[in-house]
């Protein structure tokens, strides 16, 4: 029998969070643990001794199946920074967590999310050398920005990447109907990484021409530039779609949406929410142009869509989870698994293992040969890229017409 298991998660919510905490607490199970602890809201829950043993939730194997389709995050998350473990104060709030930890005999100890979360990961690693701490320490990898470094992908990305491209086809569709001069402009998610925008260019194939202008954070946003080529495009085509990042800067370095009178918030790792970009575009077409505009913000619903979620991803994140408990109980610490692409054609990939100092707080962008030489476009590499982590589905498990959820209630505390 192994020691006890504690798991939590962790930043935003993805599609597919939930295969990868179904992935730790089954193979946990199977491989003999003798209790699987949730954190509820990751580690600032933690802080406040708020888990549950995932036994007495996840009961059989129809409970295991819904979690798989359940979008969100079924722990509850947070956005919570941990001191550097030789800041002032650290050490209370570290020997709290230890003591915690040993309260509930946890032998291993896995977090679900991106890069504060692998931030989290390094340090907690970090004071267990510290302080003699047997407790292994392992990320499991999960964003739909995919902007973590050394993974292929992230889990979660894919599906996200997979609704984006549909709904862009089907705006694109909606923009036809009325044969009037329309210029739509989609605001998409991934912050300084353009992968999520770059994937509205998986709408272009046979039956759809795609949108006309795809803008990613990489590169700097010239105003003036974007209302010259929208000008030209909208005078030989009735319906303009453009795709713009949420994080698109301009070349003084400060984000659109700044230009917009949103009163933003700051989380705790001192990232501002990024909106209003899309509908600031849209109203200086409209006034510059005098053509009518419409601004959509995809918002949560890329993370969120799991009606539509990618057999590929939600099997690799049940994977990246079991890859996480084999790797700990076998003694690895202080790492986070990584997906590597084997092949693109067939596409194969497998997990490995990568020391999470060499992850945490380091973003990975969309490189610049995968974006066209004018900046408007995503090049066919980035498409081959992405289009094996969109594909095939998961049915949903239907009743009364929709999808079956698995979620935890919060009465039950």
């Amino acid at each position: 029998m192994r020691g006890n298991v504690i798991v939590g998660q962790s930043g935003g919510p993805t599609a597919v969070i939930n295969s990868s905490l179904v992935g730790v607490f089954k193979t946990a199970k199977d491989r003999g643990a003798a209790k699987v602890y949730g954190m509820l809201h990751g580690i600032q829950g933690l802080l406040e001794e708020r888990y549950v043993d995932l036994s007495e939730h996840i009961r059989n194997d129809l409970d295991i199946e819904l979690l798989k389709r359940t979008p969100s995050a079924y722990l509850g998350s947070c956005r919570y920074k941990l001191p550097g473990i030789h800041e002032q104060g650290a050490q209370a709030v570290y020997d709290k967590i230890f003591n915690i930890l040993r309260k509930l005999e946890v032998e291993y100890f896995f977090y679900i999310g991106g890069n504060d979360s692998m931030d989290t990961i390094k340090k907690l690693y970090d004071y267990s050398l510290l302080i003699g701490s047997d407790i292994k320490f392992m990320g499991v990898p999960k964003t739909i920005d995919n902007d973590l470094a050394v993974t292929d992908h992230t889990p979660g990305y894919g599906s996200a990447a997979k609704y984006i491209g549909s709904i862009t086809k089907e705006v694109i569709r909606d923009g036809r109907v009325y044969g009037q001069k329309q210029v739509t402009i989609l605001e998409i998610m991934g912050r300084n990484a353009g992968w999520l925008t770059g994937a509205a260019a998986l709408a272009r194939g046979e039956d759809c021409e795609g949108p006309d202008m795809i803008f990613l954070p990489e590169l700097p946003f010239d105003v003036d530039k974007f209302m010259e080529r929208v000008d030209a495009i909208q005078k030989t085509k009735e319906s303009v779609v453009i795709a713009v990042s949420e994080g698109i800067k301009l070349p003084d370095g400060r984000y659109v949406c700044e230009l917009t009178d949103n009163v933003d918030s700051i989380d705790t790792f001192g990232h501002r929410q990024l909106s209003g970009t899309a509908r600031y575009l849209a109203n200086r077409v409209a006034r510059e142009l005098g053509c009518k505009t419409r601004a959509i913000e995809f918002s949560s619903l890329q993370r969120c869509a799991s009606h539509i979620v990618s057999r590929v991803d939600i099997t690799e994140a049940f994977q990246a989870g079991g890859a996480a408990v084999k790797a700990a109980f076998e003694g690895e610490s202080g790492k986070m698994i990584t997906l590597k692409r084997v092949s693109s054609d067939p596409y194969q990939c497998t997990t490995d293992i990568y020391d999470v100092h060499k992850i945490a707080n380091i973003e990975k962008t969309v490189p610049r040969e995968w974006i066209t030489d004018d900046g408007t476009y995503v090049t066919p590499e980035f498409i081959n890229y992405v289009r094996p982590l969109i594909q095939a589905e998961l049915t949903a498990i239907m009743v009364d017409g929709l999808p079956r959820h698995l979620y935890y209630d919060n009465k039950q505390e």
